[in-house]
Order: structure tokens, then sequence, then C-alpha cells
């Protein structure tokens, strides 16, 4: 059996090794093998092959490995549920206070309490959403706190 067959061959077992356990190395492996591979198809004697594959590997592994988990770990641009509703104004429905209240977030009621819970918040008083707490929005009021 010809060498690039070979590489082609570790390709592919490397390829699938990365489908089952998916570390994101053994398909930059798999990529070093194929270019080895496409080498020897080429022509290229066997310590130049090694060469491509040690190269490939190298460059993989050292150079586009950490920029893809680094790319992975990005928290997502698009928040969503509870989360998105942070940061949003909200207008108080009933008085909040420690006991609780009632506010409008985007449309939906939700029950509300102050952030600072020495607080007390009027009703018809415009806040912002500063954190969720399960079904409760924290809320601190816009302009001056009573």
């Amino acid at each position: 059996m010809e060498a690039w067959i070979a590489w082609l061959l570790l390709a592919a077992l490397l390829g699938l090794a990365e489908l089952l356990t998916l570390t994101l190395a053994l398909g930059l492996l798999a990529a070093a093998a194929l270019a080895a591979g496409l080498a020897g198809a080429l022509g290229l004697p066997l310590g130049a092959q090694a060469a491509v594959f040690a190269a490939g590997s190298v460059a993989g592994l050292a150079v586009v490995r950490p920029l893809a988990r680094r790319h992975v770990r990005q928290a997502p641009a698009l928040r969503s549920g509870t989360a998105a509703l942070v940061g949003r104004e909200a207008l108080t429905l009933t008085e909040v206070s420690r006991s609780g209240g009632r506010a409008r977030i985007g449309g939906e009621e939700w029950t509300a309490r102050p952030y600072d819970p020495d607080l007390v918040i009027p009703a018809g008083t415009p806040a912002d959403v500063l954190a969720i707490e399960g079904a409760t929005a924290l809320l601190y009021p816009l302009g001056e706190p009573s």
C-alpha cells in the first residue's frame, strides 16, 4: 500500500474518532493527515509527508484550537428568557415594597419587589429591572427614590 493511502485512512479514522469525542484535537490531526496524504499523492517522499503532518498538527493544535475554543466559550450575543428583561424599564402597577407588588415589563405583568429592601416604590413609577429572581423582578426607581 502506498503511503498516501495510509495517510488518508488515518485521516478518516481520526475524523471518525473526532465525531465520537468532539474534542476538536482529533479533527485537527485528521486535517493534518489529509494534508500529508495529499502531499504523498503529489509524489513527495515519506519524510516530506511526515513533515507536512507534523507542521499541520502543530499549527492546528497550537493556533487553531485555542482560537476555536475561545470562540466557543463566548457568551451568546442574544439574551433570551428572563435575562432579556434585565436592564429594561418597568412601570409599577401597585406600590412595590419589601412585601411585594406588581409591575408591567414589556407588556407583561410581573410580581416585583425593590432591589433595595428599604425602598418603597409608589404605583405608577417607572423603574429599572436590575435582576429577575424566579418570577419576581427586582426594581430600582428611575429618578429620586422615595
